[in-house]
């Protein structure tokens, strides 16, 4: 259903050189046999790649200059990968080549205690980083679902986010610094280790969120803010979603903060009562919504958000009284995308976004949009930031016609209604061809120019991002 975009690929004769290459200089850190490699081919978008010719396992900076090099001496594309849980096929190697595997370059470098500030390589995974910074008082807020699994370089390049994003703000928000590396083996230092700084153009800033295609990362620069004294998480039970969407709007009128404002919809109370909750039958809906702080403004704010949850035409609001069981009700919502997978053969989570104020409108257009094209859809996502989470489901071949159609009229709808077409997934492979539905032409030329300065021959991670030429479909 998704044929990779047309990107150059490299000769048998490149391959052959550059693999030589890699294990001349590396030995045993390059994987070449085709079992080893094909686990590589695909991250969790479930788009299959080419098949790389090597793989290589980075377990330094050297690592990491000398398969640059490589690139560029052999002109072999070159694919980094952290974790490889993205959803857009942001790690899938279109053109083959070189993978480049940070996961085992994953070490604490420093930690800063007094200054609440972390330099990590890019493997570090996002849940140890929680748990050891959590420990010395310090908090790390980013949190994807994905943070059993995801790398910080991954979350770097991605720019993620998660449901804490609301009061917090995205991985973007705590990167003060990284160590960037470009084909042939180039390293400069973006960004600064002071948590202000003016100096130069925002060269980071272009960084984060380049999903691979400007540089490869090393080490990374990291600002912690304190941990909350206390959390407390609600739970708001709806009979309609039109009810929910409401409540967001009446939690954010009475200027409340939650940190997590999160909504489900009916179809996915559905998944989450087969999997084992327990949920009143007349609930179609579901708002999540979680508080942190000093301990008296903790239950200050809980008692303003239940009233306004109530106002909204609540059926049941309760209160995670334990840390147990704000934990089993996080694991369910954690656990949404995985289970959702049973529920067919095939899946498409978009995470589209827009203004809060148009949120029932977009839930209306998704039902819409499933109805016509005889397709199954669920939502949910970070309602406070107006970005949900849309889940397109089919079994059949003969059903991807009306899925696609479904895809880009949710788009168009988005755009339509002032949004975006990523709040945190990112534009990978997926949702590169559709970018021309939001940026203009020229705001598209001038990333192109700006790519080609960073790589000027192309071989960093290929086909991501900006659509393959022309238009698109406009």
């Amino acid at each position: 259903m998704f044929p990779l975009p047309e990107v150059p690929l490299p000769s048998a004769v490149q391959l052959d050189r550059a693999r030589a290459e890699l294990l001349r200089d590396l030995g045993s850190r390059v994987l070449t046999g085709d079992d080893e490699v094909e686990s590589y081919r695909r991250d969790d978008s479930g788009i299959d790649g080419r098949l790389p010719c090597a793989v290589v396992l980075v377990e330094s900076a050297q690592d990491l200059i000398t398969a640059l090099t490589v690139a560029e001496r052999t002109g072999v594309p070159i694919t980094p990968r952290a974790g490889g849980s993205g959803r857009t096929g942001g790690a899938v190697p279109v053109a083959g080549g070189i993978v480049l595997a940070t996961q085992g370059y994953d070490d604490l470098v420093d930690f800063d205690r007094q200054e609440g500030r972390v330099v990590v390589q890019p493997g570090m995974n996002l849940e140890a980083l929680h748990r050891l910074v959590e420990a010395e008082g310090w908090f790390y807020p980013p949190d994807p679902n994905s943070a059993a699994l995801c790398c910080l370089g991954g979350n770097v390049a991605e720019n993620a986010a998660g449901p804490r994003a609301f009061k917090y703000g995205p991985t973007r928000n705590y990167v003060l610094g990284v160590d960037a590396y470009l084909p042939g083996g180039q390293r400069f230092f973006a960004g600064r280790r002071t948590r202000k700084g003016v100096t130069g153009y925002d060269v980071l800033g272009l960084l984060v969120g380049s999903e691979g295609t400007l540089a490869a990362f090393g080490e990374i620069v990291l600002s912690l803010v304190p941990k909350p004294e206390s959390v407390m998480t609600l739970l708001g039970l709806f009979r309609t979603s039109a009810d929910s969407a409401r409540a967001v709007q009446e939690v954010v009128s009475q200027r409340l903060l939650p940190r997590c404002l999160e909504f489900l919809d009916g179809t996915t109370l559905d998944v989450m009562r087969q999997s084992g909750v327990a949920l009143r039958p007349d609930a179609g809906s579901l708002l999540i919504v979680e508080i942190d702080g000093d301990a008296a403004s903790c239950e200050a704010q809980a008692q303003r958000v239940g009233e306004a949850l109530d106002a909204a035409g609540a059926l049941e609001v309760s209160v995670a009284t334990s840390e147990d069981a704000r934990k089993r009700l996080w694991q369910s919502r954690k656990q949404m995308s995985h289970a959702v997978r049973t529920r067919s053969r095939h899946k498409i989570s978009e995470d589209v976004v827009v203004p809060r104020a148009r949120l029932l409108e977009l839930l209306e257009e998704v039902r819409i949009i499933g109805e016509t094209e005889r397709v199954e859809t669920l939502c949910y996502g970070h309602a406070g930031d107006g970005n949900l989470h849309v889940n397109f489901l089919w079994n059949d071949a003969d059903d991807e016609p009306r899925v696609t159609s479904g895809v880009r009229r949710l788009f168009e709808s988005t755009v339509r209604l002032g949004g975006t077409l990523s709040g945190e997934h990112g534009i990978g492979i997926l949702k590169a061809p559709y970018l021309p539905l939001e940026q203009s032409q020229e705001l598209i030329e001038l990333q192109r120019r700006l790519k080609a300065a960073f790589d000027p021959r192309g071989l960093l991670n290929p086909g991501k991002v900006l659509p393959p030429g022309g238009h698109g479909p406009c």
